[in-house]
């Protein structure tokens, strides 16, 4: 079996700047999860950071990336327009990507749903997500039961700003009452994208194994993208034109 190649991306700066994130991420969120994919016999993670040269996504690395997975919150702005470019094209080219969490209000997931993505509802106040599987034959929800319950959790709430997806495999129900389309998977030029809601700063989410399992199961879903050569531009004829 080939080894997935993984860069996990996080502008990693909660986790320098608040005590309560660096208490649950000492390494970062980025580091935490790279550790975990890195335990799977089928994969290969390595990180980047938005403060690197190129935030970590130069021609290079991005060449050698079978999935891209992406965190952000509270720099978006601050993503060069052109590495987010750079980035795009791979996508298109069939590297797989995994949106998780706030980056949602990312350039790059702007950029390939080509809508608002950040408009929707939210409130921090710590409350249960049950996250409800509705495709459970997908290989994304593969070794789930029929729900994952996070205790606390930041809520978003529908309406989300964003094209209807070409599969929609979790729904998330909030204490509150709220409802979210949280598993999001849709196809771009030939590259594989998964939008996962779950991981607020905050708690404690990316420790939890179903949530693990989530992201494992989504990076080699979002892997088996880009195999396909696609010929694009002016052709001969087939067939002989009279």
């Amino acid at each position: 079996m080939p080894t997935i190649k993984i860069t996990v991306w996080n502008e990693y700066r909660h986790e320098r700047l608040n005590e309560e994130v660096q208490a649950i991420y000492p390494e970062g969120i980025h580091a935490a999860l790279a550790s975990y994919l890195n335990t799977q016999e089928d994969m290969e993670a390595r990180t980047a950071v938005l403060d690197e040269p190129e935030h970590g996504l130069t021609a290079e690395v991005l060449e050698q990336t079978d999935v891209l997975l992406w965190w952000g919150h509270l720099a978006h702005d601050e993503v060069s327009d052109e590495v987010v470019k750079k980035v795009r094209q791979r996508v298109l080219d069939g590297m797989g990507l995994i949106v998780l969490h706030s980056g949602h209000n990312s350039k790059i997931f702007h950029a390939l749903m080509g809508t608002n993505t950040g408009a929707l509802k939210w409130r921090d106040d710590g409350e249960k997500e049950r996250i409800w599987v509705i495709e459970p034959g997908h290989p994304i929800a593969q070794g789930l039961g029929q729900y994952v319950e996070i205790p606390k959790e930041e809520m978003y709430g529908e309406r989300f700003e964003i094209p209807a997806p070409d599969e929609l495999i979790f729904i998330s129900w909030f204490e509150g009452g709220e409802v979210f389309r949280s598993g999001c998977c849709y196809k771009r030029g030939q590259g594989n994208i998964f939008y996962f809601r779950p991981g607020h700063e905050t708690f404690p989410v990316y420790h939890q194994p179903e949530v693990l399992q989530v992201i494992s199961n989504s990076v080699r879903w979002a892997a088996k993208s880009g195999h396909i050569q696609v010929s694009y531009g002016r052709v001969a004829p087939l067939e002989l034109i009279r």
